[in-house]
């Protein structure tokens, strides 16, 4: 019964334990997988577009600039003038210059090739010097603008972005390029705003894969150390105009990426950022709750074995105890007998059963009623065991039996006791209907002797009863004192 016990609320601790384990791994797991493709499916490519419509906000006004500088009629003037006066041209970049607040302005004319610039001719461009391809292939170009990051022709320490504006006339013969110059600083500093607001590393790259611009918190060191990863990485990036992707670093994070093309310039914007703060959140909370999760198990699991031990212990109570009398019932005494028995074969020991019968205990029933008889069914199961060791068993055998088991106990002393047993009943009084009434008992006593079954012990200690029965009642009839003929009637 025990074994049971324990092994039932052994499979109750690992099903709930199991259960709440589970619960909180599904639910990190789940909530985890749900950041990590948030941050790669909205938040890095939100940033990314953020910064995008910043770069296409910035590039606006000099685009309108550009426009306008390329349907000025001066400028169509001057050129079909054959362009015979440089200063005009000069001066009037310089004012688009000073008006637009612009780095630099600056006019190509395809007749001539010479580059205007606010403070003057500064060369002729030939198709021979490959750091002049800018302005033939806007030249070719089927759009009307196109944007380039070179470095300023009038200084090569700035890099910068041009707006390059074609200029055709009214029959679309191409006339030249026109536009104006902004500053690539304004970029850096929106990468820088935007990598401190948002903690993330925002960068730019050319098609072979090299950082062109990037803030002063870029980290070479991360990027350098995890190199053969990143390559590959890029290699996906300069195949396709935006992507998203983790990768593991040498020190067991995930950095992840997004790349989208920005076509203005021709690079590819990076927004990246290593490990999920969010994840760090779940994973504290995942903790949290284990260990909410784990005090709750170590409380239900208390309670459960406080109300299977009640439970069982009440079962076993009903199972094993008279109802009535609280003595050990019928059905497990025969456990109890063998327990006594290889107990007693161990050590040497006598084992006596004594057999007690309430002497016409019928006449209590019908003359005072059965509540009568149960107080004296009860007070005489107290009054035995308050006569015998803790260690024998009291057992209600029938209506009105009761089977004692004296274990380490010969004839002779339990006689002894039995008699002890009868001296204190008889000296019991009951008042019922204000009557005194006084009761007696009759008992057998059998002593167990070699190889003997227990329903041979309880058949002699039954016989010694009918004996007591026949002699007379209140009196005790044990082993070697049959002088009555087997088969006699007991009378009550």
């Amino acid at each position: 019964m025990v074994i049971n016990k324990r092994f039932y609320i052994i499979i109750l601790s690992v099903i709930v334990l199991t259960g709440f384990l589970a619960t909180s791994l599904i639910g990190y797991f789940v909530a985890k997988d749900s950041l990590t493709e948030r941050l790669q499916q909205e938040m890095l490519p939100l940033t990314s577009d953020n910064i995008y419509s910043e770069i296409q906000r910035d590039l606006l006004q000099p685009l309108l600039i550009s426009s306008l500088m390329a349907n000025d009629v001066f400028v169509f003037d001057w050129v079909n003038n054959g362009e015979k006066d440089a200063t005009k041209m000069t001066s009037y970049l310089a004012q688009i210059q000073k008006k637009y607040n612009t780095i630099t302005s600056f006019f190509i004319s395809e007749k001539s090739r010479l580059y205007y610039h606010p403070t003057g001719v500064l060369k002729k461009v030939s198709e021979a010097n490959e750091d002049e391809s800018w302005y033939f292939e806007a030249k070719k170009s089927h759009h009307p603008y196109v944007i380039n990051i070179d470095r300023d022709t009038a200084d090569q320490r700035r890099l910068s972005i041009f707006v390059n504006y074609r200029i055709e006339d009214k029959s679309n013969n191409f006339i030249g390029i026109i536009g104006v110059g902004l500053a690539l600083q304004s970029v850096v500093e929106l990468i820088e705003n935007y990598q401190k607001r948002y903690g993330r590393e925002i960068y730019f790259v050319n098609r072979q894969g090299e950082v062109m611009l990037r803030s002063s918190q870029y980290q070479s060191e991360l990027h350098t150390k995890n190199k053969a990863a990143l390559d590959k990485a890029f290699v996906k990036i300069l195949t396709s105009p935006s992507a998203s992707f983790s990768l593991k670093t040498e020190n067991g994070s995930t950095l992840y990426l997004n790349s989208r093309l920005v076509p203005e310039f021709d690079w590819y914007l990076i927004v990246e950022q290593v490990n999920d703060p969010s994840s760090d959140r779940i994973e504290t909370a995942f903790i949290i709750n284990m260990t909410v999760a784990l005090v709750i198990s170590v409380i239900v699991l208390l309670l459960a074995h406080i109300a299977v031990r009640g439970y069982h212990e009440r079962l076993e109570s009903m199972a094993t105890q008279d109802k009535l009398t609280g003595a050990t019932s019928r059905q497990v005494f025969e456990f109890y007998f063998k327990q006594a028995v290889s107990r007693c074969r161990r050590r040497d020991e006598s084992l006596t059963l004594v057999l007690l019968d309430i002497d016409l205990f019928k006449l209590i029933n019908d003359n005072y009623g059965h509540q009568a008889g149960d107080l004296v069914l009860t007070r005489i199961a107290q009054l035995i065991k308050s006569h015998v060791r803790e260690e024998d068993i009291v057992c209600r055998w029938g209506g009105e039996e009761f089977l004692l088991l004296l274990a380490g106990c010969d004839l002779e002393r339990a006689r002894g006791i039995t008699e002890i047993i009868r001296a204190a009943v008889a000296g019991l009084q009951f008042h019922f209907n204000n009557h005194v009434v006084r009761v007696t008992i009759s008992a057998g006593l059998a002593e167990m002797q070699q190889s003997e079954a227990f329903a041979q012990v309880v058949e002699r200690a039954d016989h010694h009863l009918y004996e007591a029965k026949h002699a007379g009642r209140n009196c005790i009839k044990p082993d070697g004192e049959s002088d009555v003929a087997s088969g006699l009637q007991r009378a009550g």
